[in-house]
């Protein structure tokens, strides 16, 4: 029973996150037909602004646990959807065991998680490395990556676009997690294929 109210409560709140950002940023969504409805997924998009996990949560298709900066809890909003979306919270320029294992159970439960890899908002851009968190978890659980490539959405009432690209699996490289050279070709890859995404 406690599971239906936390149900119908995040698909009320999620409807009103679709009604606003589909006023305020006129967002068409293409590839749909790509996302899997079962099985652990990792969605994987670039990062542009603040507004990124929004157009996610409302166009998945299904509930996802965002990775998400601790920092984040300090705003009273989003601490409230981030614990009604169960998302998991990362300590940033740390090794946080316990995110990292969250985001493994979850995936193992077949269930779907979301990140950046680019780490903050226009990570390329600003020459940031990208982190290879994505690929350490496709490689460590076997889990297929989603990547989502998103454009437009800095200016309000312009179209954005969010495209779901076809899932990509890694599972010929599962249990090499600890290999960096993998780590490494993995994430170039999801890379490539996003960025591919947002053209």
């Amino acid at each position: 029973m406690k599971q239906f109210f936390i149900n119908a409560e995040r698909a009320f709140v999620r409807t009103v996150i679709r009604i606003y950002t589909k006023i305020l940023y006129r967002f068409k969504v293409e590839g749909s037909e790509n996302i899997p409805l079962e099985g652990p997924v990792i969605y994987c998009g670039n990062h542009r602004t603040f507004v990124d996990p929004q157009l996610i949560v409302v166009t998945a298709k299904r509930h996802v646990r965002f990775l998400a900066k601790d920092e984040l809890g300090k705003n009273p909003l989003f601490n409230i959807l981030g614990n009604m979306f169960d998302v998991i919270r990362v300590k940033r320029d740390s090794k946080d065991i316990t995110a990292l294992k969250e985001a493994i159970k979850t995936l193992k439960n077949g269930e779907a998680i979301a990140l950046f890899p680019e780490g903050t908002r226009n990570g390329l851009e600003k020459g940031e490395k990208v982190k290879d968190g994505a690929a350490f978890f496709a490689v460590r659980t076997g889990a297929k990556v989603l990547p989502v490539g998103i454009k437009g959405g800095d200016k309000l009432f312009r179209k954005t676009v969010i495209k779901y690209g076809k899932p990509i699996d890694y599972s010929q490289y599962k249990g090499q997690d600890k290999d960096k050279e993998v780590l490494e070709k993995v994430t170039d890859d999801i890379m490539s294929n996003i960025i591919e995404l947002t053209k």
